[in-house]
C-alpha cells in the first residue's frame, strides 16, 4: 500500500490562530514601545491625527522614533527621509528571505505581506517555516502573526498619543524597546554563524555609539552579516573537504 506523503491540510482559521499565538509572548513589549512612539510624536508637536497616521502609514517603530526626533529638531525633509530609508534597509533582507515562501502569491498578497513586514513577524514566521518545511497555509500563518502585531502597535501608539502625558516619567518605559529585540534575537542563536553575527554586531554597535546619524548601528549590521557569512562559507568548505 502506498502511503500519502503530502502534508496534512490545516484550516485557514487554525493557521491564523497559530501565528497569533506564536507571536503573543512578544506583544507585552510591543505595547510600551508603541506608547513611546505615540507620546514622542505628540511631544514633538504632531497633532493627534498626524501621530496616528504616522503609525499607520510608516508602521516601523525604530523609523518612527528616529523621524520624530529629527523633525522635532527641525531637520530637513531629505535628511528625515534618508534616515528612515537607511534604518529600514534591513527589510530588503527580510523580503529576500520571504520570497521563496510567497513568490507564487498574487500581487495583492505580496503588497500586503510587504506592508506588514516587521522584525517580530519576520523572525517568528521564518523560524516556524524552518522547523516545519512542509507547512501548508504559510500566508495565513504569516497574516495571523503580522496582523496581531499591527493591531497591538496601533493600540500602543494610540495609548501613547492619548495617555502619554499621564504616564509618570519615573516609569522609564524606554527599556522595553531593546527588550523586544532581545526577545527576537535569543531564539535565533542556535548555530555558530548567528552567534558570531550577534557578538560582532553587538561589539561594533557599542564601539560606534558616538558616531553621528546612528552610523554605529549600520556598521554593526554589515559587520555581523559579513562575519556570519564568512563562518558559513568556512563551514561549507569544511564539509565539502570531508565529503
Amino acid at each position: 500500500m502506498t502511503q500519502n506523503s503530502s502534508p496534512p491540510t490545516v484550516s485557514t482559521s487554525r493557521r491564523l490562530w497559530q501565528g497569533a499565538r506564536d507571536v503573543s509572548p512578544i506583544l507585552l513589549g510591543v505595547i510600551p514601545f508603541g506608547m513611546i512612539a505615540g507620546a514622542s510624536a505628540i511631544n514633538a508637536g504632531f497633532t493627534t491625527a498626524q501621530a496616528l497616521a504616522m503609525s499607520v502609514f510608516i508602521f516601523a517603530g525604530a523609523s518612527q522614533l528616529a523621524a520624530t526626533e529629527l523633525m522635532a529638531r527641525g531637520a530637513a525633509v531629505p535628511v528625515v527621509v534618508l534616515t528612515v530609508l537607511v534604518i529600514n534597509l534591513r527589510f530588503i533582507m527580510y523580503s529576500a528571505a520571504l520570497t521563496p515562501h510567497f513568490s507564487h502569491l498574487p500581487t495583492r498578497w505580496k503588497n500586503l505581506v510587504a506592508y506588514l513586514i516587521t522584525d517580530q513577524a519576520f523572525v517568528v514566521a521564518v523560524n516556524r517555516y524552518q522547523t516545519e518545511p512542509t507547512m501548508t497555509g504559510r500566508r495565513w500563518y504569516y497574516l495571523g502573526t503580522a496582523m496581531i502585531l499591527w493591531i497591538t502597535w496601533q493600540f500602543g501608539t494610540a495609548a501613547g498619543v492619548f495617555l502619554g502625558n499621564l504616564v509618570p516619567a519615573s516609569w522609564e518605559l524606554d527599556f522595553t524597546v531593546p527588550l523586544v529585540f532581545v526577545a527576537l534575537l535569543v531564539p535565533t542563536l542556535g548555530d555558530t554563524g548567528n552567534r558570531v553575527a550577534a557578538l560582532v554586531a553587538g561589539a561594533v554597535a557599542l564601539a560606534g555609539q558616538g558616531l553621528p546619524y546612528n552610523l554605529g548601528l549600520i556598521l554593526a549590521a554589515f559587520a555581523g552579516i559579513a562575519l556570519a557569512r564568512w563562518v558559513e562559507i568556512r563551514q561549507e568548505s569544511g564539509q565539502g573537504a570531508r565529503a
